[in-house]
């Protein structure tokens, strides 16, 4: 029930979704529509505009750690998901997650790689994202003993629960890396440091604040902004929720 609740909680956070009940409660008032078409128009302007959300994401997202050599990474899920049509794992916009993990892996930074993801699909959960990017492992090289699998969790609390646990049975004093999105570093600190009762180091991943802007990102409307804001109104929800929860 609270997974159902979550992915509709998720949707009413939608900026779009505001602006677009602004509208259709200024189309059917009389006297108060002038009223509401303004707050529509400036809540549009406001959350469509790339540099606002781009210099709030900048100060949100984590910053690269001082890496050393680590036992385990955790690789959080969120990063793919099943084409119909070729029958395969294919690659979404987080999928910077798995290809810095291999890096990390192949430069040696990390020994072993812990697949942490179940099926976040509300309707379907018979795909599970670790048992894909298994197959696709395995044929750039890398062996089943560097490979762990977790394929139960569907979000950051039960990617925490479930990995560490399966970790500390193999070894109590195991050194871990979590790898996931710059954005979505703030809540796996939060959740990850209070099951494990350490603080553990956390690579950044696919940056969305960008460094530079451009003239069109201070003027011109962009419907990529407002993606950028459903990701943060939901990862500071989701961080004030499980603060409370801590």
């Amino acid at each position: 029930m609270i997974f159902i609740l979550s992915k509709i909680l998720i949707f009413i956070l939608r900026p779009i979704v505001w602006v677009v009940a602004i509208f259709i409660v200024a189309f059917f008032l009389k006297k108060r529509r002038k009223q509401f078409l303004l707050v529509g128009i400036l809540l549009f302007l406001f959350f469509s505009n790339s540099f606002i959300v781009g210099k709030i994401t900048n100060s949100y997202e984590a910053e690269y750690p001082k890496l050393q050599h680590y036992d385990v990474g955790i690789l959080l899920g969120g990063y793919s998901y099943y084409n119909e049509r070729a029958h395969q794992i294919a690659f979404g916009q987080s999928s910077d997650r798995l290809f810095q993990t291999i890096k990390l892996y192949k430069e040696g930074v990390i020994k072993k790689i812990l697949l942490s993801s179940g099926s976040a699909n509300l309707l379907d959960t018979t795909v599970k994202e670790a048992d894909l990017t298994i197959g696709f492992l395995r044929k750039l090289g890398i062996p089943d003993s560097v490979i762990m699998i977790e394929n139960r969790s569907r979000n950051t609390v039960e990617n925490a629960k479930y990995s560490l646990s399966m970790i500390k049975k193999r070894d109590l004093n195991a050194k871990i890396l979590v790898i996931t999105s710059a954005w979505h570093i703030p809540r796996s600190r939060l959740i990850f440091d209070k099951i494990s009762k350490s603080k553990l180091d956390y690579y950044p991943t696919n940056f969305v604040g960008k460094t530079e802007y451009e003239l069109s990102d201070f003027i011109l409307p962009e419907a990529a902004a407002f993606l950028k804001w459903d990701m943060l109104l939901k990862e500071w929800v989701g961080y004030i929720v499980d603060s409370i929860r801590s």
